[in-house]
């Protein structure tokens, strides 16, 4: 997959993550797109690591799953780490 394909598969999966999670994360939607990339990433790595699939195909569902999965961990993970600060 080119580059400009997996960045707005990771825009897209992090504004998905977004909706999927309920309550604010905090970050607004530019954090939020971003850590989509990161969670888009992380699921890439995590399917190959696991499953043997990774990021390869734009429109496979396989590769969507893994990069809203990995985008939803990262924006879970960033939650609890900004509601930390802020109880601090």
């Amino acid at each position: 997959m080119s580059i400009l394909a997996f960045l707005i598969l990771g825009l897209i999966a992090g504004a998905i993550a977004k909706l999927i999670l309920p309550g604010k994360q905090g970050g607004g939607w530019f954090i939020t797109l971003l850590l989509g990339v990161v969670g888009a990433l992380l699921g890439g790595w995590l399917g190959s690591v696991l499953f043997g699939v990774g990021l390869e195909e734009f429109w496979d569902l396989s590769t969507w799953l893994l990069a809203i999965g990995g985008a939803i961990v990262v924006l879970l993970i960033y939650g609890l780490i900004v509601n930390r600060r802020r109880t601090a």
